[in-house]
């Protein structure tokens, strides 16, 4: 039995990093599909609307699918409405219309909420259910992998070519401009394409693989009565919260750094160092200001990574509970030290906001499902249709920017810190008595 669980827990990860993986790795697509289309910002934005939409939608319906079909059947379907949504890029990209990608983007995104509403509670019965967090945390860490390295994998394979401005395709005659496209088109489709395959090979295997089953199906359990659980409901709300700040400082870092004169501090830095012999000045040539914004913004979602992994070990000591008011605690402090600060440490203790965020959700989650025994598909519904709060809190946030600046704007994301901190610390006093 115990060989059993190990197995399962070793393949239900791997899905938790093709997941985190395709994620941000369509999100390369993003300054690929503005430059071809001539989109605004507005439209190309609408890429990640369709993400996140796609949980507000599919979250409870997929609840319910899985009460019928049973958990190991739900990642089956989960993973082949992935692969469907990866080969709808194919056509998108040959025939350029960008309203067939956002609906692959909804595709790709729905199978991804199917395969989350079941795989994340699974993770938490696969053992010890007072490891239940630690393991998640696990399973998440392995997540913030793939999203840390498709950013790379996206820079080769979908970013690696220029893209002409239209004054330079209009110089095209109708030959030229069709083998342009078609090359265009092949950057997409071919990482699409391993990915739809990669999907599909991965479904069969679970097909063929032996799942414990440990959670039973309820077809007569309601989502309002599940939501009478007390825990449960808070937990969706610190969910929601709690994925609103992560996308809200995840999405405007680069305008942040920008807006600090992040570049500028840069070749400060470097002209001092200049001084004593350690650069030439002609290097300083090199610095530009969106590049330098950017590199940063990896050690934001590394730090994630980071986090996950010594997470999982800390679990296996402290109370998840205590960990949790703990790191949104510590996310305050960092988010004030960045609000009553300038250069370098207001840059570092924004960023370091990743690194406590890492353990958040698969420990709110873990907690949020305790008591639900039987109605954890219901549960795991609801929490993954939280998840939508990375497509409100976000704008909400850039229009406070608009109005009073980005510092003072933190002010919106303390109060989501703060609500985790007490749900935390409400769930451990529950915990106690």
């Amino acid at each position: 039995m115990v060989n059993s669980y190990r197995n399962s827990f070793y393949l239900l990860t791997s899905l938790f990093f093709m997941w985190g993986l395709i994620t941000v790795l369509v999100d390369s697509l993003i300054p690929r599909l503005r430059e071809i289309f001539e989109l605004s910002y507005f439209q190309a934005g609408l890429v990640q609307f369709a993400f996140f939409i796609a949980y507000g939608l599919v979250s409870i319906p997929a609840g319910k699918l899985l009460q019928r079909i049973g958990y190991q059947r739900g990642i089956i379907v989960g993973l082949a409405v992935m692969g469907i949504g990866c080969l709808l890029f194919l056509s998108a990209a040959s025939m350029r219309w960008y309203g067939l990608f956002l609906l692959a983007y909804f595709i790709l995104a729905s199978g991804m909420t199917l395969l989350q509403v079941a795989a994340n509670p699974f993770v938490t019965v696969l053992g010890d259910p007072a490891m239940a967090a630690s393991r998640l945390t696990l399973s998440q860490a392995f997540n913030s992998l793939g999203t840390t390295v498709a950013p790379a994998l996206g820079a080769i394979f979908i970013l690696s070519d220029s893209v002409l401005s239209s004054d330079e395709l209009a110089r095209l005659d109708e030959s030229s401009k069709s083998a342009y496209f078609a090359i265009e088109a092949s950057a997409v489709q071919g990482p699409f394409l391993i990915l739809a395959l990669t999907l599909f090979m991965l479904a069969a295997v679970i097909l063929k693989s032996q799942l414990p089953k440990l959670l039973k199906e309820s077809p007569d359990s309601q989502y309002d009565q599940v939501l009478k659980n007390r825990k449960l409901a808070l937990g969706a709300i610190g969910i929601f919260v709690y994925v609103g700040a992560e996308v809200t400082i995840g999405s405007y870092l680069i305008n942040y750094f920008l807006d600090m004169n992040l570049a500028e501090l840069i070749r400060e830095n470097r002209i001092m160092r200049g001084i004593v012999g350690q650069i030439q000045p002609t290097e300083l040539a090199l610095v530009d200001d969106n590049g330098v914004a950017g590199s940063f913004v990896m050690f934001y979602w590394g730090g994630a990574m980071v986090g996950r992994f010594f997470g999982y070990y800390l679990m296996r000591v402290f109370s998840p509970n205590k960990i949790l008011s703990c790191a949104a605690l510590a996310a305050i402090f960092m988010i004030l030290i960045s609000m009553v600060s300038d250069g370098f440490l207001s840059l570092w203790s924004i960023l370091g906001v990743g690194l406590f965020n890492s353990i958040m959700f698969p420990t709110i989650f873990s907690i949020a499902l305790e008591d639900l025994q039987e109605s954890k598909a219901q549960g795991s519904g609801i929490l993954c249709t939280a998840i939508v709060g990375g497509a409100f809190i976000p704008p909400l946030y850039g229009f406070l920017t608009d109005q009073v600046g980005f510092k003072i704007a933190f002010i919106l994301l303390l109060v989501c810190y703060l609500y985790i901190w007490l749900y935390g610390r409400q769930s451990q006093k529950n915990a106690t008595t």
